[in-house]
């Protein structure tokens, strides 16, 4: 019985932490056969979300034996995903040119395979740095303020590995060829910053954080606090869906005519936070649901599955008493199938 579209596809994942064991759980997720090298038994942890869906395999990596057992599962997989520093993998025999030539090899590092810091130490908040997205993050008055590890690890690692590996999976049908992924998160960062890059070539973004567009400074771009400590967040950002929030919040409606003047931005972010201050977060989103003004409640992970939204997609769910995300994205048939 096919488990899901990539159900044909054998991935030996060696056993890290971070981006790659959750590209290897999307993978399983997604239907793929996924067994981790580890080198030591693993306790079934049901809070172990990353190894869900997996297989284990034991291996002493530091013996003949062990190497000679890994080296048969890759020439049985159709991928292999790494997350070691550059070297690791050659050091232990496992190296690309040791593998079969339909191998897609898939790396996972934050610095890349090259480059002068590529086996230094780093984590996502480093990776960030380099890239300039993690400057633009955060208030103005204050030192930068990490995303949580889901900008580099996830977005531009986890994210740009599948990428890549699927990418390969492809060109492989075409060739019969397999290749290197080097999957490097201060390249995927950057990659994911089109939009950014695009409004700095055209004058439209300045360096200064906490005074542009996107990054908090818009009186219709940012989160606000509500009469009962919650928050909300506002993203009008079209000039209909901005003229909605003004009426729900009895402002003015001429305030769309000036709405990207960023002069008027501290007045209008001041006079905004007055009138959501006024009322709970509860409040604000009836009073918002079901319009377009781009106003939601900032719900705590606690709080997310019951909404009733989030709720009825069923895309936060419990396995074994672990809240945990269903798997992303959904798959149906391109036309139903007659009865």
């Amino acid at each position: 019985m096919n488990k899901g579209p990539l159900a044909s596809l054998k991935i030996v994942e060696f056993s890290g932490l971070g981006p790659a064991p959750l590209a290897g759980q999307l993978l399983a997720d997604l239907g793929a056969e996924v067994t981790t090298v580890d080198r030591k038994p693993v306790v079934q942890d049901p809070t172990d979300i990353n190894r869900r869906g997996k297989q284990s395999v034991v291996l002493d990596l530091k013996s003949d034996a062990g190497i000679a057992a890994a080296g048969d599962l890759v020439a049985k997989s159709d991928v292999l995903i790494e997350g070691f520093r550059p070297g690791v993998m050659e050091r232990l025999g496992l190296g690309p040119e040791t593998c079969p030539d339909n191998l897609i090899y898939a790396r996972m590092t934050g610095w890349g395979q090259a480059g002068p810091w590529a086996h230094v130490a780093g984590h996502d908040i480093n990776y960030l740095g380099l890239t300039g997205a993690l400057h633009a993050m955060g208030t103005g008055d204050a030192p930068p303020v990490p995303p949580l590890n889901l900008v580099a690890d996830y977005g531009g690692g986890t994210m740009f590995l599948i990428f890549g590996i699927l990418s390969a999976v492809i060109e492989r049908g075409v060739t019969g060829k397999g290749q290197v992924v080097d999957a490097a998160m201060v390249d995927g960062v950057p990659a994911m910053m089109g939009l950014i890059h695009t409004m700095l070539a055209q004058g439209s973004w300045t360096e200064d954080r906490a005074s542009n567009w996107l990054d908090g400074a818009a009186p219709f771009y940012r989160c606000y606090a509500c009469a009962d400590g919650g928050f909300v967040a506002v993203g009008a950002l079209e000039p209909q869906f901005f003229a909605i929030l003004l009426e729900k919040l009895g402002l003015p409606a001429a305030y769309v005519k000036d709405q990207n003047d960023r002069s008027n931005w501290p007045a209008r972010s001041a006079e905004f936070a007055t009138v959501f201050a006024s009322r709970s977060r509860d409040d604000w989103a009836q009073i918002f649901a079901g319009t377009d003004a781009c106003v939601t409640p900032v719900l705590s992970f606690s709080e997310a599955a019951g909404h009733p939204h989030m709720a009825q997609r069923e895309n936060l769910i419990h396995r074994e008493g672990v809240l945990q995300a269903a798997p992303a994205p959904r798959f149906r048939p391109l036309k139903p199938t007659a009865n």
